[in-house]
């Protein structure tokens, strides 16, 4: 059975975007995109004062100039000659745009403005679509480099008769990727090995890149013989490389094990599934070995056997007062024996329901034994250990989970499990139950109770509607008793249908164990299925951290940020799609798809939101979306993104194919996402092309004043406040690190605002880095003769920005910002250590009280719910200080990168004061050949 695979249930949403609007013309070179440019297009101009004015704009005949229809001024003047632009810029990253008010109204992907004059004036437009302000970008690139070059554009304007190959090759070219490998190949329509150096590490985020790396890639990818003798990728080359695996969304890191698997059993998520034998619904589907041996190939790491007695003195695994035909155990027991360990190494855990009699329980013994032997746990637990031992120290070991006789029993008498699935018999053997080591099943009555007497290696089973009453009525209870404890959780019963509960409803509340129906496939099996993908798949994900610590506070469902976390921002762009099939089972609209895309994050209540696309009518070969969305993310460690691609249908939209990943999976730049089928089968070339970027939350200010002048100051910054217990002890310790942590806060804030400020005045996007916005500043910093206005000195641990001459007042202003980020960055290498360490003392001289808090309540006469209250807020506030303290040593981590990506980018870059001067001397020496020559040519001639 399938579920949740369609949104036809949802509220229709059906939009045209801002940039619905495509261009119907292929564009497979930069010929074509002149010759668009000749013929015009109709662009919205965006002024200071907020206004927006339609006008056509065109390349004139001589293509010499950017000319527009004028409104009230002489048509001499509504036009820029191409040899006065010094920049085209993409997206809304100018000053004219950031204040504008129709800011929020304008895509991201249709908007650039021409930077142009000695005094840097910009013009600022918004196409009808990203595919128009792509030809223009590329176009007018082409021309900027071609005049530089001093040659003219009459080849890019001249008909050529075209080969039936060239016409293939136009007709297979992907016009997304044309353009990215115009970007960044300097307008050439090829990457040497310096423009690859430079994509691969300041765009795909790889470290330790050289040009020899890029000569590999090259050697890999590009088809042509005589590119990898010369050392570039060419279109074709570079389209293989953005499709091959080391371009896949999901980092490979992240396909072996790559988690710290030493810690104890209750701080890992674990692969679990309900009443695994059976392979449709519940009470008359088929059942089957075979639900076993795919579960355990999955990666299952916790199955269930339903043990009843059977005839000939055989067990049966079976659903009771069911009608699904039963499985012998001894072949359930072989099957698992053979398959325990195929997937993972790690501890499996089998959840035995024992409903026996006791001549049966005998032969079930004797089969565990004889099929599973060496491999069954049967060490008691260590009665002086706090933890259950480690997933590594449980290595190849099989765990059974059930009811244990009580101590003081003559080893007959058992009792009954308040798993109503089916009561367990109520009389148990020895030998049984001695099996039952570290995973013994107790009843839950309440949180306090489990805190006073539970002890590490009893389990508590929880029916799903109770564990989400559990979680909505006290989420930081239950977040609390799984830092000890294992939970399991098991659908409900009514689930006849095999239907899947949301795995995050529970695991946001650290729940460990929640069994999922693993033959549904559906939205639910995707999540689960994608998250234990993030470490090699072996079964096992260690919970986020401030699940794990002993004295943390963290609520399950908060609606706001996490204390002590640093919220991060997700940028994802989706370009374009390629190979969507059509939908299984459909034929009314005939074999073409409308395709469109939903964009999900799955996590605590605070990050869970979607966001789509637009409809792109009949193409499923190559639909363009080219629209960017922007999350903000409050606990990273607990989100997964999703991608859903649908067919658009009045009827009912259909589903064509999705794909899940968690957000710590994530690889950084320009990725292709491979689409799977609603059964989880990869779909045959099928894929979507996406740009993701993770940056730091940034201050805001209203819609309408995104400019440099409603960054966070101090004075309108948030603080995260420490909370009053009521004890006077407690308080005075706390008290000492209010100015701490404000300092702190500070200290974060000015360099990451100062970051943002020289970002935006480089004209990069917010997803930029350094390295991005050092290389966009160097190709606008040249002079005519060859050199730089701008150049750095590297021989500080801080780079020095210093002007070669007199500075228009744009770079006045990059000199200045970049001055205050390094001045930013300075104090937080020279500040944080002292203040890291007076936080961690103030910390470790507040749990000297830990222990005592009751006590200490009781002294200042706290009662009841305000004792409870003043433990929570002792948790509230070791979590922000052991947060903050953390968030400083990331933000020295932090500047530390910065500073590394301003040198590599000022040595790629050419902007450095020993290049410039190499430079300098070549250039002379070439002028001088190049007058000896002309004076040895006029001899000649004379």
């Amino acid at each position: 059975p399938f579920q949740d695979g369609s949104r036809a249930g949802r509220e229709k949403k059906k939009t045209v975007s801002f940039s619905s609007s495509l261009s119907e013309k292929k564009i497979s070179s930069a010929s074509d995109c002149i010759h668009s440019m000749v013929e015009g297009s109709e662009l919205k101009k965006i002024r200071p004062n907020s206004r927006v004015y339609q006008r056509y704009y065109l390349l004139d005949a001589g293509l010499q100039a950017l000319c527009w229809e004028p409104s009230k001024k002489e048509s001499d003047k509504a036009r820029i000659s191409l040899s006065s632009i010094r920049e085209v810029r993409t997206g809304r990253n100018t000053e004219t745009f950031r204040t504008s008010g129709v800011y929020d109204q304008i895509s991201e992907d249709c908007a650039f403005s021409i930077i142009y004059g000695d005094i840097y004036e910009s013009l600022d437009l918004v196409a009808n679509s990203a595919e128009v302000a792509n030809i223009w970008v590329i176009g007018l690139r082409m021309c900027e480099l071609t005049i530089d070059n001093g040659s003219g554009l009459e080849d890019y304007s001249e008909n050529k008769k075209l080969t039936f190959v060239e016409v293939f090759h136009d007709f297979c070219t992907r016009p997304e990727i044309y353009f990215l490998l115009v970007q960044f190949s300097s307008n050439k329509e090829f990457l040497d090995t310096k423009d690859l150096m430079r994509f691969i590490e300041a765009e795909q985020g790889m470290a330790q890149v050289s040009e020899e790396t890029s000569l590999k890639l090259i050697q890999a990818h590009e088809p042509s013989e005589k590119g990898r003798e010369q050392g570039y990728l060419s279109l074709d080359g570079f389209t293989s490389y953005l499709t091959s695996a080391e371009c896949h969304l999901f980092d490979q890191e992240h396909s072996i094990i790559c988690q710290d698997m030493t810690q104890p059993l209750s701080h890992y998520y674990i692969n679990s599934s309900h009443n695994t034998y059976l392979i449709e619904d519940q009470f008359r589907g088929p059942s089957d070995i075979s639900g076993y041996i795919r579960a355990l190939k999955m990666g299952c790491r916790c199955v269930e056997l339903d043990v009843w007695d059977g005839a000939d003195e055989e067990p049966l695994v079976c659903t009771g007062h069911s009608l699904s035909p039963p499985l012998l155990l001894h072949c359930v027991l072989e099957a698992i024996r053979r398959f325990a360990f195929a997937a993972s190494e790690y501890p499996l855990i089998l959840c035995v329901e024992n409903h026996c009699s006791l001549r049966q329980q005998k032969v079930m013994w004797q089969h565990l034994m004889r099929i599973l032997g060496e491999k069954l746990y049967t060490d008691p637990p260590d009665e002086e250990a706090s933890y259950l031992p480690s997933p590594h120290a449980l290595r190849h070991r099989i765990l059974l989970k059930g009811k244990k006789l009580v101590p003081s029993s003559d080893g007959e008498d058992g009792e009954v499990s308040e798993e109503d699935e089916g009561a367990e018999m109520c009389q148990k053997i020895k030998e049984l139950s001695d099996l039952v080591n570290l995973c013994q099943s107790v009843t839950f009555i309440d949180f306090p109770t489990s805190s006073k007497s539970q002890k590490p290696w009893e389990v508590c089973s929880f029916h799903e509607s109770l564990a989400v009453r559990l979680a909505s009525e006290n989420p930081g209870d239950f977040v609390n008793h799984n830092k000890h404890f294992l939970s399991r959780v098991y659908p409900n019963p009514m689930r006849i249908d095999s239907s899947n509960m949301n795995p995050q409803d529970l695991w946001k509340c650290g729940c460990q164990i929640v069994s999922m129906n693993f033959q549904t496939a559906g939205l639910m099996m995707d999540l689960n299925t994608a998250w234990f993908r993030q470490n090699g798949n072996c079964g096992y994900v260690l919970r986020p951290a401030i699940m794990r610590q002993e004295v943390s506070y963290f609520s399950a469902d908060t609606r706001d940020t996490v204390p002590g976390v640093s919220p991060q921002l997700l940028h994802v762009k989706v370009i374009s799609g390629q190979n969507l099939p059509k939908p299984k089972g459909s034929g009314a609209k005939g074999d073409v798809v409308d395709p469109y895309v939903y964009v999900e994050i799955h996590g605590i209540p605070a990050d869970c939101t979607e966001r789509r696309t637009r409809t792109v009518s009949q193409n499923g070969d190559n639909p363009i979306f080219d629209e960017s969305f922007e999350f903000q993310i409050n606990l990273p460690e607990l989100a997964m993104v999703r991608f859903v691609v649908l067919d658009d249908d009045f009827i009912g939209d259909e589903f064509i194919g999705q794909y899940t990943i968690p957000l710590e999976c994530l690889q950084p730049g320009y990725r292709h996402v491979p689409l799977q089928s609603l059964t989880g089968e990869e779909l045959p070339h099928a894929k979507l092309f996406v740009h993701v970027a993770l940056t730091n939350r940034r201050g805001g200010g209203k819609p309408h004043k995104r400019g440099l002048s409603v960054r966070k100051a101090r004075k309108g910054r948030d603080y995260t406040a420490l909370r009053d217990l009521g004890i006077r002890a407690v308080d005075e310790v706390f008290k000492m690190a209010a100015p701490l942590l404000r300092e702190a806060t500070d200290l974060r804030g000015n360099m990451q605002n100062s970051v943002a400020v020289f970002r935006e005045l480089c004209g990069v996007s917010a997803v930029a880095n350094l390295m991005q916005c050092i290389l966009a500043l160097s190709s606008r910093v040249s002079e005519p003769e060859g050199m730089p206005l701008l150049l750095f000195d590297l021989r500080d641990q801080y780079p020095t920005l210093e002007p070669q001459g007199s500075l228009p007042d744009v770079l006045r202003r990059v000199v200045s910002t970049y001055e205050m980020m390094v001045q930013a960055s300075r104090a937080v290498m020279e500040l944080s250590d002292g203040i890291h360490d007076k936080i961690l003392h103030i910390q470790t001289t507040a749990m000297e009280f830990h222990e005592k808090l009751q006590s200490l309540g009781t002294k200042e006469g706290l009662k009841g719910s305000k004792v409870s209250r003043a433990v929570e807020r002792f948790s509230w506030n070791i979590t922000i200080l052991k947060g903050q303290a953390d968030l400083l040593k990331h933000a020295k981590a932090e500047v530390l990168e910065n500073m590394k990506q301003v040198r590599d980018a000022a040595l790629a870059g050419n902007l450095t004061k020993e290049r410039a001067g190499l430079r300098r001397a070549s250039s002379q020496t070439r002028r001088g050949h190049n007058e000896k020559l002309a004076m040895s040519t006029r001899g000649q001639s004379a």
